[in-house]
């Protein structure tokens, strides 16, 4: 996702061609089955919300903090917009494991926007761990490192808040970064990035996805995804059971 919306414009160029190669170069022609939903950053701005809704929208998940260091401006008109009209809403991290350790960064999203409550309608924050798009692509730290890098982060975010962070990556990112870890497959749902007509294989431990990124645009702002389901499972996901 940071890859698509770099705060630094001069970065850009660099970071589309990165995100051409990493996530596939076929974009689906139609949407994947699912329930349609969307994810957005600054980039987008303020949304029509009402407007994502109509062409038919459920959940959304916006962009709150990166590393220790940013948050977004749009946050709250994104995460409440997308709440008033009807959706189910959750917040993402943009990790920076070469800055501070992931349990400081699990903090300072928790403090910022990415906590969780049980009303049906606010999904588990999610770690977005990808490509890097300052410089080295695995940060500087070895498979060993990130792996304890992430466990850092999601077992911080699971005692402040008592739920497992969804965790957003790629196949190949995360192949080469955490040498394809099954760790985190047994309580973390999964967001796979894949701009492509089919998934395609999914990391290590996870027997299916649990939202799958399959576009940087179409007719919703940001990015398309769907949840592999229906609306009340997703429910269950938001409630953590029954609420």
């Amino acid at each position: 996702m940071n890859r698509l919306r770099a705060a630094a414009a001069a970065l850009l160029a660099t970071v589309t061609v990165v995100a051409a190669v990493g996530l596939g170069t076929s974009p689906a022609s139609a949407a994947p089955a699912g329930l349609p939903g969307m994810d957005v950053s600054s980039h987008q701005g303020n949304v029509n919300w009402s407007a994502a809704w109509n062409n038919g929208a459920r959940f959304a998940y916006v962009k709150a903090t990166e590393g220790t260091y940013y948050t977004n401006p749009y946050f709250a008109q994104q995460y409440n917009g997308s709440y008033n009209v009807g959706m189910i809403r959750g917040s993402y991290h943009f990790a920076r494991p070469d800055t501070t350790s992931g349990a400081t960064q699990a903090n300072y999203f928790v403090d910022h926007g990415g906590g969780w409550s049980k009303d049906g309608r606010t999904l588990p924050g999610a770690l977005d761990i990808e490509y890097n798009p300052y410089g080295a692509t695995c940060y500087g730290l070895s498979q060993s490192a990130m792996r304890s890098w992430i466990a850092s982060f999601v077992n911080q975010y699971y005692a402040r808040t008592g739920r497992w962070a969804t965790i957003y990556t790629t196949t190949d990112w995360w192949t080469t970064c955490t040498g394809n870890t099954s760790q985190f497959a047994a309580n973390n749902p999964l967001w796979i990035a894949r701009y492509a007509s089919t998934v395609g294989t999914l990391p290590a431990g996870w027997p299916t996805y649990s939202f799958w990124q399959w576009s940087s645009s179409g007719v919703f702002p940001g990015d398309q995804n769907v949840w592999n389901g229906t609306l009340d499972r997703l429910r269950v996901l938001a409630c953590n059971g029954p609420c």
